[in-house]
């Protein structure tokens, strides 16, 4: 018995031990994992393409992960630095334009059309409290075109200046990448090695992760892309900066139940205030029927994969993952709640026999 427990104490110091040790390393880590979880990402969806370039030179690991890397590099950073200088540009003229309509008084002949004239009045005596007066709703609009136009230009200011951080990140990121990609089998065999699970828990385990995190990020990429390039479709046929508001309409695909309404839901109404009908219910139209489907349709399908996960629970996912997480939480949401459900398929299928018993009890 005392040799026992001796056993099962060096056990639990070693276990305790452990469990430091990987907490203090995590604490190590924290301040880069971001560019390590992009780099996790990106290395599953980078793989089969390295896998190709693998095939070519099986002798030189190195070089094809080296190459792997460029490839990125050039997918990746060369569009969006063009794409980020025209959305600037654009976003400038945008505000430019929004100011140039205040002071001309655009906003006063707007507020003087009669559905909105009824519903001032409508609010003023349904909703308790003062309402803003039309001449403190036009003043607070000059003051955010004027900041929003600020702000824009405060935020290309810092991310230049910020540059050295950001270049940081985006090396970190790739040479984190470059080690996932040559080393990958290894990676994996050691992951395998180190769970302690059957080898059919740990293959379904790993399987779900990598799945649901490409799913997750080919399926809100994907979406987005696509629903920004619709939008700004529409945007451009009514006369708005197609680039600038698709844009935009791509970054409001990633919020939850609201999305990209966020954008074309106002230009809509201004389009209906300002006597554009036609364009109003065309875009509303578009909206609904054509970027509203993309999001129902195809970011459920390229989201749920295999790992058989209900819409309601991909939308919490992603509604919780994005509170807790910001915007990396589309990936970290999917990924926890596919890796519960399999570990509550395991745990079923684990104890079978002890939970038909307690059903029959």
């Amino acid at each position: 018995m005392p040799a026992k427990f001796t056993i099962e104490s060096r056990h639990y110091l070693l276990i305790l031990a452990l469990l430091l040790a990987l907490y203090g390393s995590y604490l190590l880590v924290a301040p880069y994992l971001g560019a390590i979880v992009l780099a996790f990402v990106l290395s599953l969806l980078c793989y089969p393409v390295h896998h190709w370039i693998g095939s070519k030179m099986p002798t030189k690991p190195n070089l094809a992960a080296t190459l792997s890397c460029l490839l990125l590099v050039l997918v990746i950073l060369v569009p969006a630095s063009l794409v980020f200088a025209a959305l600037v540009q654009q976003g400038l003229l945008v505000t430019k334009q929004i100011y140039l309509w205040l002071g001309q008084g655009g906003a006063e002949q707007l507020l003087q059309h009669p559905y909105l004239q009824q519903l001032q009045a409508l609010a003023a005596d349904k909703l308790p409290g003062d309402l803003l007066t039309p001449r403190q709703i036009i003043e607070r609009l000059s003051e955010f075109a004027a900041g929003f136009s600020k702000e824009l230009l405060n935020l290309s200011t810092k991310m230049l200046g910020d540059l050295t951080g950001l270049l940081f990140s985006f090396v970190l990121m790739l040479f984190v990448l470059y080690f996932l990609l040559r080393d990958h089998d290894k990676i994996v065999a050691a992951i395998q090695h180190y769970i302690p699970l059957s080898r059919s828990q740990k293959d379904a385990l790993l399987s779900e992760a990598k799945l649901v995190a490409r799913s997750a990020v080919l399926g809100s990429v994907l979406t987005a892309i696509a629903q920004g390039l619709a939008g700004g479709i529409a945007m451009a046929i009514v006369g708005f900066p197609g680039l600038f508001w698709g844009t935009m309409m791509a970054f409001a695909s990633f919020i939850p139940a609201v999305g990209t309404a966020l954008i074309w839901l106002p230009a809509s109404l201004y389009l209906f205030f300002t006597g554009d009908w036609g364009w109003g219910l065309f875009l509303a139209g578009w909206g609904v029927l054509v970027v509203g489907s993309i999001d129902n349709v195809l970011r459920p399908i390229l989201m749920q994969g295999s790992s058989n996960m209900s819409t309601l629970l991909i939308f919490l996912a992603l509604l919780g993952g994005i509170q807790l997480f910001g915007l990396i939480g589309v990936i970290y949401g999917p990924i926890i709640f596919a890796l519960t459900l399999v570990l509550l398929r395991l745990y079923t299928i684990e104890f079978k026999d002890f939970l038909a018993q307690q059903d029959k009890s």
